[in-house]
């Protein structure tokens, strides 16, 4: 059994290794048994469908980021502060790690459930995102704490319209479209002033600007 393991954990191993130096399309079946040194068939005494495999690799990447996010909600200072550096976290990760960001949210690994590729001893990849979410959702609702309007939306809405302000940050930085609106040199990611100041808008467009 921990022979069986050790195999299911060097797969997922490589294909982590793979898609961080060479992208998503770099993750076919065959290459990562072969460099697993493993024959094509061995990868499906673990994971019954390539859609499976690719999930345990994501997984390892909401794991990573996790651990990114748990760093920031360690440092001191305010809820707000702790937001912002999440929000540094979330979309310095997308940027540096593009092609395990983009398989991580990738919609045929998350709807794997519809597809019949879930294994039933393993979460679901979209509930990797819960508590990602939720800290989000704690975080804002610190930070609103007996300031919010009556028609505010509810901390989960404004945690999940932050959130894909935040993916938007990443994506559009990404295709390069960032950088053209805003009339700066094209970059892989962004310096700390630019990203600082991406931020610190999203944070004020769902929280509102910080008051004096």
């Amino acid at each position: 059994m921990d022979r069986e393991n050790s195999l299911r954990e060097r797969l997922i191993d490589v294909g982590v290794d793979l898609v961080m130096t060479d992208g998503g399309a770099s993750l076919g079946l065959r290459e990562i048994a072969r460099r697993a040194g493993v024959s094509h068939g061995a990868p499906r005494r673990h994971f019954p469908t390539h859609h499976a495999l690719l999930s345990a690799i994501a997984h390892r990447g909401f794991e990573d980021l996790g651990a990114r996010f748990a760093t920031a909600l360690a440092a001191t200072g305010s809820p707000r502060d702790q937001l912002r550096a999440v929000g540094r976290a979330y979309v310095g990760y997308a940027l540096e790690h593009r092609g395990m960001f983009e398989l991580m949210f990738r919609h045929d690994l998350l709807d794997s459930e519809r597809n019949g590729e879930q294994q039933a001893d393993r979460p679901r990849l979209r509930e990797s995102t819960r508590p990602l979410f939720e800290g989000m959702v704690a975080l804002v609702d610190r930070c609103r704490a007996g300031s919010a309007t009556a028609d505010a939306p509810s901390p989960a809405v404004a945690a999940a319209a932050l959130w894909a302000n935040l993916h938007g940050i990443a994506q559009l930085w990404t295709y390069g479209s960032l950088q053209l609106v805003l009339g700066t040199t094209p970059a892989p990611t962004p310096d700390s002033d630019h990203l600082d100041r991406l931020i610190g808008a999203a944070l004020d467009a769902h929280l509102g600007p910080v008051r004096p």
